[in-house]
């Protein structure tokens, strides 16, 4: 008989999202008060006397913020889509195919997820300009490779493992080549692993910072973070602004958490295979 949870099991509980939450519902409460509240001695109080949407509103009236939205919208879209296409293909050939040298292959890419932004971002930025890729959506992608591919390749290659091998033996018995045996059989069966890996890598090229900030300086083809970072002025620090542009930040990624969710859970149980 299955022994039900205690208080003390709810108590810790309702404790633990209280402090994962805190962050995110003070930055809320900055958001939502009038500039004469964020600060003196009604920085600290819970309860907002006079709350107004008007930090919302400068975010967007004032501020280009809807440029920011739509270019990391875009880049971090088709950083998400090329990535995991790439990695998807790269992933199965080292899960599955016979050839030599796949520690060796897995041990690169680690090592190159390793590397700091800051080691490789000037050599990254000489290429980009003599290209003439500054100031554009490819000028970022290009450099989102090398974190987002690894990334998802490693993620990818462990997920793959998972999948019975009977499933590849059985289709390759039927006659089914390569291909089919990638597309047909170990694809569908991998779309959780597809989709968590996706919201990991869109997640990581939504919140980059020093690639967005070297490259594209212009201000049309500024992204969310280096756009919230350059509300900063020279004697000010807009703390009501700045919070509400990162609540307006953070929905886009709990919604996709949100609508993913299901289908990623359901997903992790449509592959499993009784012994």
């Amino acid at each position: 008989m299955q022994k039900k949870a205690g208080p003390f099991f709810y108590l810790f509980l309702l404790i633990f999202l209280f402090v994962i939450m805190f962050p995110f519902l003070w930055v809320l409460l900055a958001a939502l008060k009038p500039p004469n509240e964020l600060f003196g001695a009604h920085a600290f109080q819970i309860i907002i006397e006079n709350p107004t949407l008007d930090n919302f509103a400068r975010v967007f009236t004032e501020r280009p913020f809807g440029t920011y939205l739509w270019n990391s919208t875009v880049v971090a879209t088709l950083t998400t889509l090329y990535a995991i296409t790439i990695a998807s293909f790269a992933a199965y050939a080292v899960a599955w195919l016979p050839f030599k040298g796949k520690s060796i292959v897995l041990g690169m890419v680690l090592a190159v997820s390793m590397f700091p932004q800051i080691a490789t971002i000037s050599p990254i930025f000489m290429f980009m300009q003599s290209m003439g890729l500054t100031n554009s959506y490819l000028g970022l992608i290009i450099p989102y490779t090398t974190f987002a591919l690894p990334l998802a390749i490693w993620n990818l290659t462990v997920f793959f493992r998972k999948i019975p091998i009977d499933l590849g033996e059985a289709a390759k018995v039927d006659g089914a080549s390569i291909w089919q045996t990638m597309t047909r059989v170990f694809f569908p069966l991998a779309m959780p692993g597809v989709f968590t890996t996706a919201i990991l890598v869109f997640i990581a090229a939504w919140n980059e910072f020093l690639f967005a900030l070297t490259i594209n300086t212009q201000e049309a083809m500024k992204t969310v973070p280096v756009g919230i970072v350059m509300f900063q002025g020279q004697y000010t620090m807009p703390w009501g602004e700045i919070s509400a542009a990162s609540i307006i930040v953070t929905v886009p990624l709990v919604i996709l958490v949100l609508v993913f969710q299901r289908r990623i859970v359901s997903g992790l149980t449509s592959g499993a295979v009784k012994e």
